[in-house]
């Protein structure tokens, strides 16, 4: 069946083959080609009004909650961009290999800590300092919306695949003198089995198997970590406070990354220094940087039992200190002139780490000998460019992963594997990098809503409670996790998992709702899903073995033209063997609510009433 449309163009609509490996239940599937002219079918769009109702909403019983908490943080109006994703890629710098739209908490970045975060300011006029963030949509004339999405043979193009995995020594508290050794060992294991796991991947022959990639290679090196993280987490515990390591488990393998500033599809994203010696003008063309500065857990020895608390909280601090720094490189952008970084940035910043590592040196030297030396660690740079080891940096020869290899040489420990190439940056007044091209899409409007339960009182989330919805790589993980997110003002009741051409006067938007139920223990799991549930989609009932907690939705509306909308020229960021699917869209959040603020929250949701 053909349907007619007329606007400043003339469109034939034909149905075709998804370009996206599985498609949401009730999603049609058409194409659009210009009637004369005959420009590449557009199959990765679809008119709003060809996309039947599929949204579910459960009818809230006697004992549900269906009250409504809106928070408003603005749509990113002072230019938070990153490609760091701090919940699902902690320690990576650039690691998403696309950019983010951050609102909320000022400070993150892939090296913030959960301590960091609680000083932080915020985008959000009621003090809420959770981090939200999710990709960037852009607009590019030069699209081909042809081939969006990707392919096994796509990923096979790209090369093997790199695996890499959150850094570990640099997330340790202070190590007690009595298991240095035996926390060294581990984090050579972590190292060894990062090895193995590359070995595997640049064997495999069909990298774009998702079964083999994730059943092969990230599920058993997965199980690996979690069981190596745990013992070192039990050695630090047995003369200190056990840390929680479960984040750092899950890796990914990573296709067509950009190298040294290699870009993706024949871009070049060669490294753009945003200096601290840059221009004021310069740092409005840059993506925002964040503060990098050389591993202080990984040049101390191990501590003596009397010094772990004292070491501890001075370790904290200095990342409390980086968080400060970072946030000000956002709310101070565009400020003062070629040298103001360095004057009001970075030469405070050195000044408090000289006096907190001098305290560390002081506390350790009471009962063993005093490290020398520290002070040398007190210069910090900027993460913005693509080598690790540039005198802005400190000397800190990182490069992309930080302690990616697992070892880090903390301790003296040591490794075979050399870490990955760093990942570009994103450069220039677009920001693009890894195939990611055109101009940013401010959103028109972010409503972000904390919702209720039908079937039950929701109970409040914890505090630094990490979750995800949706999956940015359907294509080489699969799409179990994936999520039909697009669809157009007025037509919330259907949601797509292609981009959407919506009628005149109707906003493109985004629906991000993220899992409502809570296994009632953990603030994150090993795969960042596993302590988390999505309610029943016709009752809205938990899973057994889960509480409701608020249900965060958050809906990204874009003022995008029709004729761009027509033309399939505005896309996602994405990963590269994804190619801007738009069935790889995704959110992440991090609660850093207050408890007070998460009790007003849990009373109106479960008082039913509408708040802000």
């Amino acid at each position: 069946m053909t349907h007619r449309v007329t606007d400043r163009r003339k469109f034939r609509l034909i149905a075709s083959l998804s370009a996206v490996a599985v498609v949401a239940a009730g999603t049609a599937t058409v194409a659009l080609a210009a009637k004369d002219g005959a420009p590449a079918p557009v199959s990765a769009f679809v008119p709003i009004e060809q996309v039947g109702k599929n949204v579910v909403t459960p009818k809230v019983g006697k004992n549900g909650a269906g009250g409504v908490f809106t928070v408003d943080c603005g749509t990113n109006e002072n230019g938070k961009f990153s490609a760091d994703n701090p919940v699902a890629q902690p320690g990576l710098r650039h690691g998403a290999q696309h950019v983010h739209d951050f609102v909320g908490n000022v400070s993150i970045s892939a090296e913030s800590t959960d301590e960091s975060l609680l000083d932080a300011e915020t985008t959000c006029r009621n003090g809420d300092r959770s981090s939200y963030f999710w990709p960037v949509v852009r607009i590019n004339p030069k699209a081909n919306p042809s081939s969006v999405g990707s392919s096994p043979d796509k990923i096979k193009e790209t090369g093997p695949g790199e695996v890499a995995c959150p850094g570990v020594a640099e997330r340790l508290p202070a190590v007690p003198q009595r298991v240095r050794d035996e926390v060294t060992r581990n984090l050579q294991l972590l190292s060894q089995q990062l090895k193995e796991a590359n070995d595997r991947v640049s064997r495999n022959e069909n990298p774009g198997d998702p079964n083999f990639v994730n059943n092969a290679v990230l599920g058993p090196l997965r199980s690996k970590r979690v069981a190596t993280l745990d013992r070192i987490a039990i050695a630090i515990g047995r003369s200190a406070r056990k840390p929680n390591l479960t984040s750092l488990a899950d890796c990914d393998v990573r296709f067509g990354h950009g190298g040294h500033g290699g870009g993706h599809n024949g871009h070049s994203n060669g490294p753009r220094k945003f200096a601290a010696q840059g221009s004021a003008q310069q740092e409005q063309d840059a993506a925002t940087p964040t503060i990098k500065c050389p591993s202080v857990r990984g040049a101390l020895p191990g501590v003596p039992d009397q010094a772990i608390d004292e070491v501890d909280r001075n370790l904290a601090l200095l990342d409390k200190q980086i968080a400060e720094a970072n946030q000000r490189l956002v709310t101070s952008k565009g400020q003062g002139g070629a040298n103001f970084v360095d004057n009001a940035i970075l030469g405070p910043l050195k000044d408090k780490r000289v006096a907190t590592l001098d305290r560390i040196a002081i506390a350790i030297g009471r009962n063993a000998e005093k490290p020398q030396g520290l002070e040398r660690l007190a210069k910090c740079g900027l993460n913005e460019g693509d080598e690790g080891g540039n005198e802005n940096n400190g000397g800190n020869n990182n490069g992309n992963n930080g302690n990616n290899n697992g070892g880090n040489n903390n301790g003296g420990a040591t490794t075979t594997t050399a870490a990955p190439p760093p990942l570009a940056a994103p450069t220039g007044r677009n920001l693009e990098l890894v195939g990611n091209n055109g101009k940013i899409v401010r959103p028109a409007e972010v409503k972000i809503e904390y919702r209720g339960n039908a079937t039950s009182k929701v109970t409040a989330m914890p505090q630094f409670l990490k979750m995800v919805t949706g999956d940015a790589k359907p294509t080489s993980r699969g799409p179990a996790n994936a999520r039909a997110t697009w669809t157009c003002g007025g037509f919330e009741d259907r949601l797509s998992d292609k981009y959407v051409v919506c009628p005149n006067g109707s906003k493109v938007m985004r629906v991000h709702d993220f899992p409502g139920c809570w296994d009632g223990q953990n603030a994150d799991s090993a795969n960042h899903r596993d302590h988390v549930r999505f309610a029943d989609k016709q009752t809205g009932a938990c899973p057994q073995g889960f509480k409701a907690i608020p249900q965060l939705r958050i809906s990204i509306s874009y003022n995008i033209s029709r004729d761009v909308q027509q033309k399939g020229q505005y896309q996602l960021d994405a990963f590269p063997e994804e190619n801007h699917n738009p069935f790889s869209d995704h959110n992440d959040f991090a609660n850093v609510n207050s408890e007070q603020t998460m009790a007003k929250i849990v009373k109106c949701v479960n008082d039913g009433r509408k708040c802000s």
